[in-house]
C-alpha cells in the first residue's frame, strides 16, 4: 500500500514539473513572440528556404547563383531568387550580399495580397518602395540614392520594419529611414533575389 502511495506521489511530482516547464515554455514563447529564424547556409535544404528560378549552389556557408538567361525569359524576366516563409509585423531582416556581373540585386518583404516593400540596388543607385495594399504594382519610391551596386564586394544589409517605418543600413552607410502607413502591414515572407551575372548571399537572420 506505502509503495503504491509512493508511486502516486512520484507520478504526480513527475506531471507538476512537466507542467511547469510546459508553463515556463510557453510564457518564454509568448514574451518573445516569433522563434528568430537564421539561415548560414550550411545544408542545401531548409525548412522555411525556397530557392527558385536557377541552380543555387550552397557551399562555404553561402548561397550563390549563376543566372540562367533561359529561364529568366520563362519566368517573364524575374532572375533567381530565395524566399523565406517567416511570418511577421515587426521584425529585423539581416543579410549580406555579393554581386559579379549583375544589374540588380533585390529584397522584398511580402504580404498576404503582394508585395509590402522593396530595395533594390543596380547600376543607377539604390531606391526603397512601397507597395499599397490595394495592387501590388502600385509602388511609391520613399527613398533612392545614387551609388551603383558594388561589384564584388560583401555588402552587410540591415532592414527593420516596425509600424510604419523601415529603417535601412547598407554597409558602414548612415541608417536611413523610411515612413508609409502601407508598411505595417503583416508579412507572410521575404526574399533576396537578382537579375543577370552571378550573386551570393550569406548571414540571413529574421528577428523575431
Amino acid at each position: 500500500m506505502g509503495i503504491c502511495r509512493m508511486a502516486a506521489r512520484n507520478a504526480g511530482v513527475a506531471l507538476l514539473a512537466v507542467v511547469a516547464v510546459s508553463l515556463a515554455v510557453s510564457l518564454v514563447a509568448g514574451a518573445a513572440g516569433t522563434v528568430a529564424f537564421k539561415d548560414d547556409f550550411s545544408t542545401a535544404t531548409l525548412e522555411g528556404r525556397r530557392a527558385l528560378r536557377g541552380a543555387w549552389d550552397f557551399a562555404d556557408h553561402a548561397a550563390s547563383c549563376v543566372q540562367d538567361d533561359e529561364l529568366y525569359k520563362q519566368y517573364k524576366n524575374h532572375g533567381p531568387i530565395i524566399f523565406y516563409d517567416h511570418p511577421f509585423t515587426d521584425g529585423t531582416v539581416a543579410f549580406a550580399f555579393q554581386a559579379r556581373g549583375a544589374k540588380a540585386v533585390v529584397f522584398t518583404a511580402n504580404g498576404e495580397g503582394g508585395h509590402v516593400f522593396r530595395v533594390s540596388w543596380g547600376d543607377r543607385g539604390m531606391a526603397a518602395r512601397v507597395f499599397t495594399p490595394e495592387a501590388d504594382t502600385n509602388s511609391v519610391v520613399v527613398g533612392s540614392d545614387e551609388t551603383p551596386l558594388p561589384e564584388g564586394e560583401w555588402i552587410p544589409v540591415e532592414v527593420a520594419l516596425e509600424g510604419d517605418r523601415a529603417t535601412l543600413k547598407v554597409g558602414d552607410g548612415p541608417a536611413q529611414t523610411f515612413t508609409h502607413p502601407a508598411l505595417a502591414r503583416p508579412k507572410t515572407n521575404v526574399s533576396v533575389g537578382f537579375a543577370f551575372g552571378t550573386v551570393s548571399f550569406r548571414d540571413l537572420r529574421i528577428e523575431p
